[in-house]
């Protein structure tokens, strides 16, 4: 097999990260304009204005919604993994600072309400992910701040300072002054929404100069940090009678919603309240899916109910939340979030306490189903962590529990040759944080998926490569991967194929070497979903958000996963019921 690696491509991106690590080292904070040199000459294909005075609107766009709004405020950044390491650091109070969030990442972050920013992190990979992204957001703010030293411009936003928007001529004005097209300063204003006039005035009267100091970085301090979660995940479930310890185990890395919705069945018993609910909001386009479903007699509306199902419940306030949390531990579905250190959930599902009357019906039968009451199966789902906090977090699930039946990964890509809201099913996973190829016997295909998808394609038997964060790519590096037949780039496969390693292998995982994992004894199950077109300008999640067809995949990927799950269950359960006594 050929293992062609992007050495010529990766010169720039290694160089970009020896620089940050080497910096990271001091005790001291850094500043981030000491990151920007390098940051350019990688030429990330997220960033690929980097290096322009052009104001490169989507990778402000992509970092600002990885980053809290406060960022705007922020001067220095502080990274560590565990409450104990601030504290030794003399941040004694980082507990009582305002708990701030970010769209497009989930991430502990604390806000002193004045200039600094706590982050916990879980493993190297977010220090790969902030880092560039704190760069890429300073760079292009100071570009804003260079534009805006026009008066003129300065004194349009101050005419609409109290109310916070422009009228359309005075944004055109705006978006010639700043030599931005009209759209793309539209993307902006939608993610500032009344603090527009605000922000860029306060980016007219100062240049951005973060800094950045890693409080501890250790290996055996992120093993640290992910022995507390899962310590007290255990703790929690002992409340409710649960030792993972004593279960066999499906795990699945995937969002927090699929899987609840699936098995719920809150969707099909609100339609006509989430119905009513698009129609309030005028919703055409939604509205219009809606009935085209309905006209077309072979398909489903439960993935279009889950898509709106999540908005619902974020807009209808707490008292539909309780209604739905009480049901779901009934259920034996129970959501645990983590209470210290790293931001993420865990849900546990127990398969003997579910009601197969609720099931999405792509599950199969309910009949075919009653044989999960007697399953003392658990499935620990969690929010698909950040590239090596998966290894970290698998490796601790695989020690804790009593069996480990099934590793599921749901997880979002970019794709090189296919569209946003494609599936793609890889056997092939080159990790470049090990620089492992793994081949695999992926127990997904098209057809497990194909029949529950409404838009996109579906793409089995491709090649993966997992990437060591989003913007440690540039245009050379892709392109040897894709000359190698890799059009699948994510960010959390290879970890986790590196901790399956381990969990039946009597050893560590090698380094750059062919890794055949075809012998594993359990369920290795990997769906990615295509969110991005890196190689396409302007094809990322800084210049739009997924739709609904984007998002399909998701509920197409689960209901694979949960039917692979309840087949597996049930044989075993078969197997171990019709098995002979034994004889004294």
């Amino acid at each position: 097999m050929d293992r062609t690696v992007p050495k010529s491509g990766n010169d720039d991106i290694e160089l970009y990260m020896r620089t940050y690590y080497s910096l990271l080292r001091s005790s001291d904070a850094i500043a981030i304009d000491t990151l920007a040199e390098s940051h350019v000459a990688m030429n990330s294909l997220l960033h690929e204005g980097a290096g322009s005075p052009e104001i490169d609107a989507s990778a402000l766009m992509y970092s600002a919604l990885r980053l809290p709004p406060c960022i705007i405020d922020v001067t220095d950044v502080l990274v560590g993994q565990l409450e104990r390491g601030f504290v030794a650091a003399g941040y004694h109070d980082i507990a009582s600072w305002q708990r701030v969030y970010s769209t497009g990442r989930r991430r502990r972050t604390h806000f002193d309400g004045s200039r600094a920013l706590a982050v916990y992190i879980v493993s190297s990979s977010d220090i790969d992910d902030l880092t560039p992204m704190l760069t890429a957001y300073q760079i292009e703010w100071n570009k804003l701040h260079a534009r805006l030293q026009n008066q003129t411009l300065c004194d349009l936003l101050q005419r609409h300072a109290d109310c916070g928007d422009l009228p359309d001529e005075d944004f055109a004005a705006l978006a010639k002054g700043l030599m931005m097209a009209v759209s793309d300063l539209r993307r902006l204003h939608l993610l500032w929404q009344s603090d527009f006039v605000a922000n860029l005035l306060r980016i007219s009267r100062q240049r951005k100069s973060m800094t950045l100091r890693l409080i501890a970085g250790s290996l055996a301090d992120y093993r640290r940090a992910t022995a507390s979660w899962w310590n007290e995940l255990c703790d929690e479930l002992a409340q409710v009678g649960i030792d993972p310890g004593e279960r066999p185990v499906y795990f699945v890395s995937s969002n927090t919603h699929s899987l609840i919705n699936l098995l719920a069945g809150f969707a099909r018993r609100y339609e006509e309240s989430l119905v009513q609910y698009i129609e309030r909001f005028e919703e055409k386009s939604l509205l219009t899916e809606y009935e085209d479903i309905k006209e077309s007699y072979h398909k489903s509306t439960d993935n279009f109910l889950y898509f709106v199902l999540r908005q619902y419940l974020s807009d209808t306030g707490s008292g539909t939340r309780h209604v739905f949390a009480r049901e779901e531990h009934r259920l034996g579905m129970h959501r645990l979030p983590s209470r210290h250190g790293f931001e993420m959930e865990t849900q546990i599902i127990e398969l003997g306490k579910l009601e197969a009357q609720w099931f999405d019906p792509r599950l199969g039968g309910a009949s075919d189903l009653q044989r999960l009451r007697h399953s003392n199966a658990l499935i620990v789902n969690i929010d698909y962590p950040l590239g090596m906090s998966a290894y970290e977090l698998l490796s601790r699930i695989s020690q804790g529990v009593g069996r480990l039946a099934g590793v599921y990964v749901m997880g979002k890509a970019a794709t090189l040759n296919g569209r946003i809201g494609d599936m793609m099913i890889p056997n092939v996973i080159h990790d470049e944080h090990s620089q492992n190829t793994y081949l695999f016997r992926n127990c997904f295909t098209a057809r497990h998926v194909r029949a529950h998808m409404r838009h996109g394609n579906v793409l089995d038997n491709q090649k993966a490569v997992t990437v060591r964060g989003t913007f440690l790519q540039n245009p050379n590096y892709m392109d040897v991967f894709y000359r190698e037949g890799y059009t699948d780039i994510e960010m959390e496969s290879g970890p986790y194929l590196s901790a399956t390693y381990e969990a039946f292998r009597p050893q560590r995982h090698p380094m750059n070497e062919i890794v055949n994992l075809h012998s594993v004894e359990f369920d290795i199950g990997f769906l990615h979903y295509a969110s991005d077109r890196p190689m396409k300008t302007g094809q990322n999640l800084g210049a739009g958000s997924l739709s609904y067809g984007g998002v399909e995949p998701t509920y197409a990927a689960a209901i694979a996963i949960l039917r692979r799950i309840f087949h597996n269950e049930t044989e075993q359960l078969t197997q171990t019921q019709s098995a002979p006594l034994p004889t004294s």
